[in-house]
């Protein structure tokens, strides 16, 4: 065993463990551990996108359901929950429904959340703009770097935005 091991791992780090639950009142250290497990879930929310080109946002999991929108290829959701082949989700305007599971991708996509944005041709500011998209927009999220997205439209065009301008992943 080396001593990084010894230091951070094994026994060493259960008797540190049991001396700072000594410290604290059983609850408040059950507490402690509860959120320790749960905020990297809470950060990590999972994201899917529409994998279809018309696909229905319904207001229970069932198709005999009221249809609520109709989603366009990519647009970006999060899931806040499931019911068999149902995920429910809830989209950047904050509105809920359910969608059927299998209609949906892991493929990463953005939605612009303000009036009208500039698409430039690099991850800055200085970078001179190349397009403009407005309010609903969807994109494909090609990567993310320093606070800007580079994005690809379905007609081509490809650029950067400012992440605080999208939605999505």
């Amino acid at each position: 065993m080396n001593k990084f091991t010894r230091s951070f791992g094994g026994r060493a780090f259960g008797r540190a463990l049991l001396k700072f639950e000594k410290r604290m009142n059983s609850k408040s250290f059950i507490l402690l551990c509860l959120l320790v497990l749960l905020l990297p879930a809470v950060s990590l929310a999972k994201m899917v996108s529409i994998s279809g080109d018309e696909v229905n946002l319904r207001i229970s999991p069932t198709t005999n359901s009221k249809v609520k929108w109709v989603l366009g290829k990519g647009f970006p959701l999060q899931v806040i929950g499931h019911k068999g082949k149902w995920l429910k989700v809830r989209d950047f305007e904050n509105d809920t429904g359910w969608v059927f599971a299998s209609l949906t991708s892991s493929k990463a996509h953005m939605v612009v959340k303000k009036k009208i944005i500039n698409i430039r041709s690099g991850p800055g500011t200085k970078y001179r703009i190349i397009a403009q998209a407005k309010y609903g927009v969807v994109f494909r999220t090609i990567k993310q770097v320093k606070g800007w997205a580079k994005v690809r439209h379905q007609n081509g065009t490809t650029g950067w935005v400012s992440r605080k301008l999208l939605w999505g992943w």
